[in-house]
């Protein structure tokens, strides 16, 4: 009997976000939302682009929970969406939950894709599916943040499984794909083509303009040479890729917002604005 109403309590949240330029800022045109999915109201901290807090008001998410996220900015509109906490993939009852998020960006149009970490308990069987179609002169920066285990309980990633799949397209042409993949167990979590020991692994990526050299160097000179974590920083066609492997949230958070910065200023044309939701 629990196993069936495990099956009937399940969530499957719904949040679809429409995006436009009206009178000299973006603001949302169309929001649909479902359970557990929510969104805060804008707010416009630097004028006008349009900063976005997603909730998800179950608190975390269970196996055979569905997720789905929808994006979509018109041209020219401007916005930055971001998690209201840290998000939580509790243990499985065997099932696999999973989330799916699409983002559509049209011409001249930039989203950027700041959730805040992603916390993999033990026993938790999940995967998440990005995909981001970008129009020409579109731009997208994200990031994704996750640790493996409650680390602070001593807890590691020994039992479960997680993937995160990521597709950039333009025009039918793809402009970064990146799948990644992580068997729970003690083989892949200390191996150095695992985790190497280390509970967080961090991405960023900037995609739709070609990035400098002098830029992918002053990536490389920010990482904290003090740390015993590890960094790189990858040049792409059309963009840039950040990786972080190691076990401080602060840490990475604190490189990836330098490399914010970096980007911001000169492609633009505006400094990073921290959302307040962080600084709670």
């Amino acid at each position: 009997m629990g196993k069936i109403e495990q099956k009937f309590n399940n969530w499957h949240g719904n949040l679809n976000l429409v995006y436009a330029q009206h009178q000299g800022k973006t603001q949302v045109i169309h929001s649909q939302m479902k359970a557990p999915l929510k969104v805060q109201r804008p707010f416009y901290p630097e004028g006008g682009v349009c900063h976005s807090v997603v909730l998800h008001t179950a608190g975390g998410i269970v196996g055979g929970d569905r997720n789905n996220l929808s994006f979509h900015l018109q041209p020219h509109s401007q916005s930055l969406i971001t998690t209201a906490t840290a998000s939580k993939i509790y243990r499985s009852n065997g099932l696999l939950a999973k989330q799916n998020i699409q983002m559509q960006v049209d011409t001249d149009a930039c989203l950027e894709w700041l959730p805040q970490e992603t916390i993999v308990f033990d026993g938790a069987i999940y995967r998440q599916d990005l995909q981001v179609e970008l129009a020409p002169g579109a731009k997208w920066l994200g990031w994704e943040i996750t640790r493996f285990g409650r680390t602070a309980k001593g807890e590691r990633f020994l039992h479960g499984d997680w993937k995160s799949h990521t597709e950039v397209w333009q025009q039918g042409l793809p402009l970064w794909i990146d799948r990644q993949w992580l068997p729970a167990g003690e083989k892949i979590i200390d191996s150095p083509h695992g985790l190497a020991g280390l509970p967080i692994v961090g991405s960023l990526a900037w995609i739709g303009q070609p990035v400098e050299p002098e830029i992918v160097e002053k990536a490389r000179v920010l990482f904290p040479n003090n740390s015993s974590s590890q960094g790189g920083v990858t040049r792409l066609p059309m963009g840039l890729l950040c990786r972080y492997r190691g076990s401080s949230s602060t840490e990475v958070r604190n490189w990836f917002t330098e490399i914010w910065q970096l980007l911001r200023s000169p492609y633009l044309n505006r400094s990073i604005c921290l959302p307040r939701v962080w600084q709670r």
